[in-house]
């Protein structure tokens, strides 16, 4: 086989990575600035698709032309409680805030994912339930300043020190909560990247 098709992560993101690379699918990563704002008018899915998109099709348009074939997996994550969207917090009484309202009961998490390629775009989602024990404020607090979870939907990260002993039940993909939900991506990208092509 002549040439190795190329995948390219569109993301800067450690978490997603580190997901991806279980994979065992070689990948490069970029990522381009863009605005992640949700549409009022359209569902919280149809949001994180777009978002996805959005991402993947802004480091497909800075590729040079000797990349134009290569794979972009775009991804974003949102957490939903009550059926709002919890974006990521903008400072520590925020991220307080969004934590005790996931005190004691079940929210969702959202992750879209777009694999662009050859003109096609392939878009899908996974969703998980997760349900928090309660934790006291001075363990929210504690939280927020060893872990600082500014750059995460719903300021946690479920792998996170502290955080991980209050995790109560889960029902879906624990990868998908992390930042990627790994399976789907897989069986997407598997096509792509049979195991018997020379990579």
């Amino acid at each position: 086989m002549t040439g190795r098709r190329k995948l390219i992560l569109a993301s800067q993101s450690p978490r997603r990575k580190e997901l991806l690379a279980m994979t065992g699918i070689p990948f490069e990563t970029a990522s381009v600035e863009i605005d992640e704002t949700f549409d009022p008018a359209l569902t919280v899915e149809e949001n994180v698709l777009a978002v996805s998109r959005k991402k993947a099709e802004a480091v497909q348009r800075a590729l040079p032309e000797a990349d134009a074939s290569a794979v972009v997996l775009g991804s974003d994550t949102t957490v939903l409680l009550d059926g709002a969207a919890l974006g990521k917090p903008g400072d520590s009484a925020h991220a307080f805030e969004m934590l005790l309202a996931l005190q004691g009961r079940s929210h969702e998490v959202l992750t879209g994912f777009c694999l662009l390629h050859d003109g096609n775009a392939v878009l899908n989602y996974a969703r998980t339930i997760v349900e928090f024990g309660v934790m006291t404020p001075a363990e929210i607090t504690r939280y927020i300043e060893v872990m600082k979870p500014f750059d995460k939907a719903g300021a946690y990260g479920i792998q996170d020190p502290l955080l991980a002993c209050f995790v109560t039940r889960i029902d879906g993909c624990y990868y998908n909560v992390v930042g990627l939900p790994v399976s789907k991506v897989y069986a997407a990208l598997k096509p792509l990247f049979p195991l018997d092509a020379d990579r």
